[in-house]
Parts: C-alpha cells; structure tokens; sequence
C-alpha cells in the first residue's frame, strides 16, 4: 500500500516494509528526483500510455502474478483513491465464505483466491492428483515442480487436463472482470502478470463469461486484451511514472 502523496510505503504483504518514506529515503541517498507508486498502478500506467491501452481514457488493467493486482484509468488519468491505496482490484469478492485470502487479507473468496498464479498452481495440484495419467502427473512423478509456466506449456501443446486449469481459471477472471465491466464501462481491460502468459488460452474464456453476464451496452463496448509488455509492464511503468511525472512525457512523445 502506498501513500501516493508523501511517495511513501504504507504496508506491505511480500517485503517487510511498514510506514517507510521511501522517496525521501532514496532521494537522500542518491540525490535524483524520485517518486514512488503501487507496482500494479505504475503497471496500468505504462500499458495505458504505452502499450494495449494507448488511446483509451477510461481503462482496466489486472496483473496476474503470485496475488492479483489492479489498476484504474479514469478520464485519461490513473485512478489513486483518497490516499492512493484504490485499484485492489484482486480483494473483491467473488465468492462470500470462499476460502481466507491470507497475505494480511481479512475478506474471503477474493478474485485472487481464484484467478492468481497461486490459483492456478493449486487447481493444477488438485488435477494431477485426480487424473493420474494426466501430463501434469507425469511432470510431478518426475520431480518438477507444479508451476503457472508449466502448466500453460503443457496446455500449450494441447494437454486436455492443463487446458482445463486453465479454462476454469479464465472463467472465474471473467467473473471478476464482469464485475469491474459493470461498475466502471472502461473501454478495455488488460490483463497482465506472469499468470497472464497462457494467453488466449486464458483470456477466451473470460470474454466468454464477460459477454453472457455483464450488462449492456456495457459487454458490448469492452475489450479484453492482453498486456502488451507481459510480466514486465510493471518494471517499464516505473520508469514510464518517472518520465509522467517528473518529464512531463506522455506516449506521445
């Protein structure tokens, strides 16, 4: 969680990190000009500015990786909230007494229970444990590991119980997704992350769910769309969030 304003760290579930001014601390140090955002938000910023999302003014994005992550873009601006914590978009609920979230999470049945890199490793470990023949099986028989790559490599080559993973993952973004399409009527929605590189395989699906459950004209005007910069639109929004914001240069530039 970050406090846009003051560029400093609120609290943090994957690095040990509670109430640091990290932009005057960095600023100190290395005597540059410095600002300091969510990851997920500086993710939406370089897709929006310069990826998928270019040219849009009302924009989605969701990052798929270890939890998901999420991110606004309202009238052609990032979206912050009140204190810069808005955009969690992977904490709403998709399920009410779906299993804990953990990670500092307090709700249940959170889209990232369901959608995330995580999600897909357990719902992967479930199959092989049910299908015994299944590539995925095989995989672990041999000692590696269940991961988000290996099972979107398996379902890649057509592995029918890996495409099923990956299937049923993408139907439940699309709950989620016909959620955010609902609320917000953004022009398009990119996903994102790690999780995100099973594609199509992934994305397909949702649309599906998407257009048979999110109102109209709401279903009709939306995009899905992968991100353009993959895994590393996160690394190239920080930089993007320093060109914005301390050069003053949009995409078109």
């Amino acid at each position: 969680m970050v406090d846009f304003a003051r560029g400093a760290i609120v609290a943090s579930v994957n690095v040990p990190l509670v109430d640091v001014p990290l932009r005057d601390v960095v600023r100190e140090r290395f005597s540059v000009p410095v600002v300091v955002d969510n990851d997920a938000n500086v993710a939406c910023l370089a897709e929006h500015r310069f990826g998928a999302g270019k040219g849009t003014r009302e924009m989605l994005m969701l990052t798929l990786g270890t939890g998901v992550g999420g991110g606004i873009v309202a009238h052609g601006q990032v979206y912050r909230g009140a204190s810069g914590a808005a955009a969690e978009l992977g904490h709403m609920t998709i399920e009410m007494d779906g299993p804990a979230n953990g990670n500092g999470c307090p709700n249940y049945g959170c889209l990232e229970v369901y959608a995330s890199g995580r999600a897909i490793e357990e719902r992967a470990r479930l199959s092989a444990e049910r299908h015994p023949q299944s590539a995925l099986a095989q995989e672990r028989r041999r000692g590696q590991p269940i991961t988000g790559e290996l099972v979107t490599r398996l379902a890649q080559r057509g592995d029918r119980e890996a495409r099923a993973v990956l299937v049923e993952t993408g139907r439940l973004l699309g709950v989620g997704i016909t959620s955010l399409v609902n609320i917000f009527n953004p022009e398009m929605v990119v996903v994102g992350g790690g999780a995100a590189a099973a594609g199509e395989l992934l994305l397909e699906p949702a649309r599906r769910v998407v257009a048979e459950r999110a109102l109209f004209p709401q279903r009709a005007q939306v995009r899905i769309v992968a991100a353009h910069f993959g895994a590393d639109a996160g690394v190239l929004g920080a930089a993007a969030l320093a060109m914005v914001e301390e050069l003053g240069i949009n995409g078109d530039t």
